[in-house]
């Protein structure tokens, strides 16, 4: 009898351990909402279904945030025509009477240099948690910085010169990611939830850049277009609402991912998508029924680091460049009878013409502008502005005394804001006869400050590797 009542004892503590491991083990299997599509979309494609059993997009939180009722957009990297130029035309102060911008708010982010979007009054940064380990897309009010809404997954980085790095793209009714080791996310830009989900690396065979991801999601009308630039795809089109897989580019030669993103290009009766992965550069047909085909590709501008995207010219010319001894080179773009070539025009040290090391050149009104790399020898780190046709002459340079590093660049009511890498932020007239310094002034007193800035309704965001602040600009 004793030993009866010693075996049920042990056997009620079993099973109450057996129960007590199910209700709080986290089950090895994944369960995730089911988000209704939209008539007449595609169907989830099965990488995009797959990919949902790793998590990405798990957690959801909403906070008291409420969106800004200003009016504006800067719904991209480098703004709503990819020039990082404002089309806003609300007055903006130049702060030449020696006075300080006022700062709306400011907030805290993990280490990185990951820039925000602005739509419907909603600031969108993807975030890296370091206290939870996570990818977190947070969304803020323009207004006064609460957050909104987050939306976040599981993702263990380690710092290397900063963890986040990209720009979110953003529409009416839907934002893309891409994280720092290269997963996307697609989340309703209103509700917060969860579109679709890829791993690049899993289902594209993608290699983890150096210094983890530095693409920013390019979506065009209904499709994101990403470049995994992996064994199975250099670039895809994906539906933005629903993650079926519209085209898949190949990548016949193996080309790998770069920190550059994705620019598109109108020429020759076609619309193009021009990606510079490291191996080479290629145009891929954005439009017609061979989408997702290369139309020209070069190998001329094979560089083991890259970060700024390409610029393109009016006339078909493509501009690109790179840090670490990349210099410059100017492509031409040529078609006869529906097909395309690419050629070489020149090529330059970074001694010898305008290059970049980080931050994407501006092009404007015929002329280009830049911030020289380090290894630009005397002109190192100056902003300086050249003829596209002459990129070896320099029609001015900022000077010796007006160095910026790797700060970011944006131009906004006939001026140029420049953020040097430590905070201070000066503002020069637009002008491609001379360098026309208006003021400069302290923003912030952190380090690296290298993430592109947006400009909405005259209220600037730029951020240094730790915090996140609004100035207003308004006259």
């Amino acid at each position: 009898m004793k030993w009866f009542k010693f075996s049920f004892a042990l056997s009620a503590v079993f099973w109450l351990i057996i129960l007590g491991w199910w209700f709080t083990h986290k089950p090895p299997f994944q369960i995730t909402e089911r988000i209704p599509g939209e008539c007449g979309e595609p169907a989830q494609s099965a990488a995009a279904q797959n990919v949902a059993s790793s998590n990405i997009g798990e957690f959801f939180f909403e906070y008291d945030g409420v969106p800004s009722s200003a009016s504006g957009s800067w719904p991209r990297f480098r703004g709503s025509q990819f020039d990082n130029i404002s089309l806003d035309k609300t007055p903006l102060r130049d702060f030449a009477d020696g006075s300080q911008p006022k700062i709306l708010w400011s907030i805290d982010l993990g280490e990185g240099h990951a820039a925000p979007a602005v739509h419907n009054g909603r600031v969108y940064l993807l975030d890296y948690d370091e206290e939870k380990s996570e990818d977190a897309l947070r969304v803020f009010s323009l207004d006064d910085g609460k957050e909104i809404w987050r939306r976040s997954y599981s993702n263990r980085v380690r710092r290397n010169h900063g963890m986040s790095r990209t720009v979110p793209a953003v529409t009416d009714s839907a934002v893309v990611t891409i994280g720092p080791r290269c997963h996307v996310m697609a989340a309703h830009a209103i509700t917060g939830d969860l579109l679709w989900g890829i791993d690049l690396v899993n289902e594209y065979g993608t290699e983890e850049p150096l210094w983890y991801t530095g693409q920013c999601p390019l979506i065009d009308d209904t499709v994101a277009v990403i470049a995994p630039a992996g064994s199975k795809a250099l670039l895809i089109g994906v539906h933005k609402m629903t993650g079926g897989i519209l085209w898949e580019t190949p990548n016949k030669h193996g080309w790998k991912m770069s920190h550059s993103s994705v620019m598109p290009m109108n020429f020759g009766g076609r619309s193009i998508y021009v990606y510079c992965a490291v191996g080479g550069i290629a145009g891929v047909a954005a439009d017609g029924d061979d989408r997702g085909s290369i139309l020209f590709e070069t190998s001329d501008f094979n560089w083991s680091v890259v970060a700024p995207s390409p610029v393109i010219f009016d006339d078909g010319r493509i501009f690109m460049t790179a840090g670490y001894g990349g210099g410059s080179i100017v492509l031409q773009v040529s078609h006869n009878d529906g097909n395309f070539s690419i050629s070489t025009v020149e090529r330059h040290t970074p001694r010898e013409a305008i290059a970049s090391e980080q931050q994407t050149p501006i092009y404007y009104k015929g002329h280009l502008y830049a911030v020289l790399p380090k290894d630009a020898g005397t002109n190192r780190e100056q902003f300086v502005c050249v003829d596209p046709k002459d990129v070896a002459s320099f029609k001015w340079t900022s000077g010796p005394e007006n160095r910026f590093g790797l700060g970011p660049f944006i131009m906004a009511d006939n001026k140029f804001f420049i953020l040097s890498d430590d905070g201070v932020l000066t503002i020069a007239a637009v002008s491609n006869r001379r360098f026309e310094k208006l003021s400069s002034v302290k923003i912030m007193d952190g380090i690296d400050a290298w993430g592109p800035m947006a400009l909405v309704s005259g209220r600037l965001l730029l951020r240094d590797s730790k915090r996140m602040f609004c100035i207003d600009l308004r006259q």
